[in-house]
């Protein structure tokens, strides 16, 4: 229920949950101030808020609080798809009420307070001199109460691709990372003490710390600057092509800036916090959405088997008068193959890239239209491969690479979206590598964040599933949308394949920070672990055979790809069993132990069904692995079928050798593995 108070003076103001407090307060300057304590300890001491804008400069100071409302909030409600059936939504609201006292204008700051953190964000009402507006920068600080552990990638305006650096706060500073990326395709960080956010960080008092945002909607992304001197975060938005951040029409809001506490890392995992600041769907039919895994002709192209592209010469995307090059993947008779293997395997998709014209023309050009996304190449027969697909129960995800082309996207979107339910493709995966065209934008700015929105909401119009590769992070939209069901906004698997890869540890990070936001489309089950790649002998993944099972688990996407060659499994049919097996939806999530950049353990449970499905994983140094099982039904008897690595395993030198054992299992039973470096585990738990 709401509670209105009259603001009387400036004194602090404070709402609590559990053992999370929020205090707000104005300075004497005016400033807007807030303060977040848990367990009775400020580990974010007192921070300003406020805007710059091109109308008023000073748009951060000079408040007075002329009001105060209180909210209590404790529901539940019913995720389309994801880790848990059920989410429970339990918070305190505190809405502050300002009027700037020279201008006149009013901005409203919204907080709610849950059992783990704060989000807040701000509102700005209608008001007669304050409509159309402009956002040149938001004074939104986070200040560390000390020099805290942090594991942060460069605060990028186009790639969030980077691999991740564990440093202090104070010794935050990307230049060399962004210099020495040149396997990433599009780079613009000019701030070198900027982070990207999830940023996940421990103080010095152990507390883990996840800072991100959610619902964001109509606004740019937000990164961090750091100031490793007094260990003050501040907002940092991405521009647009002029240097503005945002145009907004009050009233309007922003997205929630969120902060994630707990003295556990595993509980910060088991947050439901940047879902709940979303806003629920506007349908409620979403049968149409089918969460599944999908093969993919992919890996080839990644490792040099075949190509994207039909001929090798220059043709400006043209198809008349190709020469073929032989090596194009995406032909009629090959893609029948991956169709016989999704279908004799139970998977339900199969992702063709490189199937149209204008691959010869498409990167590195900043060319906008490259692509018409629906004209085939002269070997890939769509209507036969759509009647094969669909004898054999496999339905086919469609591609659609935009080169950064947003604008000639954003012209073709209902002439592809209609083909592709014209061939009966369910979904689609988007890509946007390459400069963004409206040129001077970029991947992270409101035109694009509003565009991949755009895309999303086509999608539910034309019963489009999306899995949008190079986007901003997500923050939680999958709630809103939940056609928009993964996204790469990552250092994925495909670094492995054209770079050098990334390092064991990557893997147990990701969870804390990219995958905070949302699901990742990461490509997890690669078998052959060494010379995949004949161009580059000496290239490998930095994982083990039992890792790449274990991901399945430990990475979460409702679109989950099996991401190998199919002959590549052939060698180890027994170990692809779990593929086959793992499901992508879930009732029940556990996070058994975790910490950020060393190892994670992860139980599920499967949809509908008793089963329970385990992951878990390690960085570059082996580690035993206790796993409790206190969460199957009591009384119960279950069959555990333990994929793990095998005594002489190591992700370098030994990566591909495992053992399979079973064993019976209940609620009592603690499973005690051993893990090879940079290896992990997965587990199968059915009822017997």
């Amino acid at each position: 229920m709401w509670q209105g108070l009259m603001a009387q003076t400036n004194a602090p103001i404070t709402i609590t949950q559990n053992k999370v407090q929020l205090t707000f307060t104005i300075d004497p300057a005016g400033q807007p101030i807030y303060t977040v304590d848990f367990n009775g300890k400020a580990f974010i001491t007192p921070s300003r808020q406020g805007f710059v804008l091109a109308t008023d400069s000073l748009f951060y100071k000079g408040f007075a609080l002329i009001n105060t409302e209180k909210k209590s909030v404790d529901e539940t409600w019913k995720p389309v798809w994801g880790e848990v059936s059920t989410i429970r939504n339990s918070y305190q609201q505190l809405t502050v009420h300002l009027k700037q006292q020279t201008s006149g204008h009013l901005l409203d700051i919204v907080f709610r307070v849950f059992d783990d953190g704060v989000g807040f964000r701000y509102e700005f009402p209608y008001q007669p001199d304050l409509k159309y507006f402009t956002v040149t920068d938001e004074h939104t600080a986070f200040n560390l109460a000390g020099d805290a552990t942090a594991w942060w990638i460069p605060g990028d305006y186009d790639s969030n691709e980077y691999p991740y650096t564990t440093s202090k706060l104070s010794q935050v500073n990307n230049s060399s990372l962004v210099q020495s990326a040149t396997d990433i395709a599009v780079r613009t960080a000019p701030d070198p003490f900027a982070v990207q956010t999830p940023l996940m960080l421990k103080t010095e008092d152990q507390l883990y710390v996840n800072i991100h945002e959610a619902a964001l909607r109509n606004y740019p992304a937000m990164q961090l600057h750091v100031d490793g001197n007094t260990h003050q975060l501040s907002a940092r938005l991405v521009p647009d092509a002029v240097g503005n951040k945002a145009y907004l029409h009050a009233p309007c809001t922003t997205p929630w800036r969120t902060i994630i506490v707990s003295d556990k890392a595993a509980d910060l995992l088991a947050s439901k916090m940047i879902l709940n600041l979303n806003d629920p769907p506007k349908t409620t039919d979403f049968s149409w959405i089918q969460p599944m895994k999908f093969v993919g002709i992919w890996w080839e192209m990644q490792t040099g088997k075949s190509t994207w592209n039909y001929a090798d010469a220059d043709n400006r995307g043209k198809d008349d008068g190709l020469v073929p090059n032989g090596r194009h993947g995406a032909n009629t008779a090959n893609v029948k193959k991956y169709i016989d293997f999704a279908a004799a395997n139970g998977f339900k998709g199969v992702l063709v890239e490189g199937w149209n014209t204008g691959w010869e023309d498409w990167f590195g050009n900043w060319k906008e239209e490259v692509f018409d996304f629906v004209t085939p190449y002269p070997d890939f027969n769509v209507k036969e491969i759509e009647q094969y697909a669909a004898a054999k129960g496999v339905q086919m995800i469609m591609h659609n690479e935009t080169s950064g082309s947003a604008t000639n996207y954003e012209r073709q979107l209902d002439t592809a979206f209609r083909f592709m339910r014209a061939y009966d493709y369910p979904a689609v995966k988007t890509g946007y590598v390459g400069r963004i065209i409206p040129r001077g934008e970029h991947h992270d700015g409101q035109w694009m964040v509003n565009h991949y929105e755009r895309v999303a909401q086509k999608g539910l119009q034309y019963h489009i599933m999306i899995d949008a590769h190079e986007p901003p992070r997500p923050t939680g939209l999958q709630r809103t949308f939940p056609n928009w069901m993964a996204s790469e906004a990552g250092r994925g698997n495909e670094y492995n394949a054209f770079s050098n890869g990334t390092a064991p540890d990557h893997e147990t990070i990701l969870p804390f920070t990219r995958l905070m936001g949302g699901p990742m489309d990461y490509t997890p089950g690669i078998f052959k672990l060494k010379g995949y790649a004949p161009h580059v002998p000496d290239r490998q993944m930095h994982s083990t055979l039992a890792k790449q099972l274990a991901l399945y688990v430990t990475i979460y996407s409702p679109l989950q790809m099996v991401a190998d060659l199919p002959e590549n499994y052939e060698a180890h049919k027994d170990a692809f069993q779990f593929i086959r097996d793992v499901p992508v939806d879930w009732d029940d999530t556990r996070i058994l132990a975790a910490e950020p950049g060393d190892y994670i353990t992860i139980a599920r449970k499967e949809k509908g069904k008793p089963n329970w499905y385990i992951g878990a994983i390690t960085d570059e140094l082996p580690r035993k692995a206790a796993i409790p099982l206190h969460f199957l039904d009591k009384g119960k008897k279950y069959r555990a079928t333990i994929y793990a690595d095998a005594d002489n395993a190591d992700w370098k030198q030994n990566p591909e050798v495992y053992h399979i054992t079973t064993t019976v299992v209940d609620a009592t039973t603690i499973l005690n593995l051993q893990l090879a470096a940079g290896g992990g585990a997965a587990i199968a738990i059915l009822p017997i």
